[in-house]
């Protein structure tokens, strides 16, 4: 995986191959950076990362500079991966070992942007937990936004908050906020 933009532009991290993950491709993860950045100041933005995996997103944000990122996986392989590239990068990120769904019922904590990634075979069922958990938790900023990572075959279109999708390739990214009734 390599970092696209900000302090470590074009670093290359590789992860374990032992660890259960699909990274987001340069790509997509391209496209959505600059969604992300007509929207807001990365400097100033509080981050949740759930399904952190290698923490390729994580590291996105830390290397253009927002300060209060966390990631939150389950793997305790993926926890420790990242704790050892924040270490190695000074990076701002806070490693959760958590299952997200738990997580989410659990947290308090208040972010500008909740990026999720989970597993493409996840059920659709546990998929629309994460807006209504989100949501019904208060876990977004006034301005903040969800996004969720999935397959094409699946469609979130129906969730409590959805605003919009864009399709990059065999993924898709679900944006949620406030503003949108569900």
């Amino acid at each position: 995986m390599r970092i696209i933009s900000g302090v470590y532009k074009g670093k290359r991290i590789l992860a374990p191959k032992k660890l259960p993950v699909r990274p987001t491709t340069d790509m997509a993860k391209e496209a959505l950076f600059n969604i992300l950045n007509n929207r807001y100041y990365f400097k100033d933005v509080s981050v949740l990362d759930l399904f952190s995996g290698t923490g390729n997103i994580s590291y996105e944000f830390a290397s253009r500079g927002s300060k209060h990122i966390s990631a939150v996986d389950m793997n305790s392989n993926c926890i420790k991966f990242i704790s050892r590239i924040a270490r190695e990068l000074n990076f701002n990120i806070t490693p959760i070992k958590a299952d997200v769904l738990v997580y989410l019922k659990k947290s308090d904590i208040k972010a500008d942007i909740i990026f999720a990634d989970p597993p493409y075979n996840m059920s659709l069922n546990d998929f629309e937990k994460i807006p209504q958990l989100v949501f019904s938790n208060d876990l977004l900023t006034e301005n903040g936004i969800l996004i969720i990572e999935h397959s094409k075959h699946m469609n979130l279109s129906q969730c409590i908050h959805f605003s919009d999708s864009r399709k990059y390739g065999g993924s898709i990214f679900s944006f949620f906020d406030i503003s949108k009734n569900g």
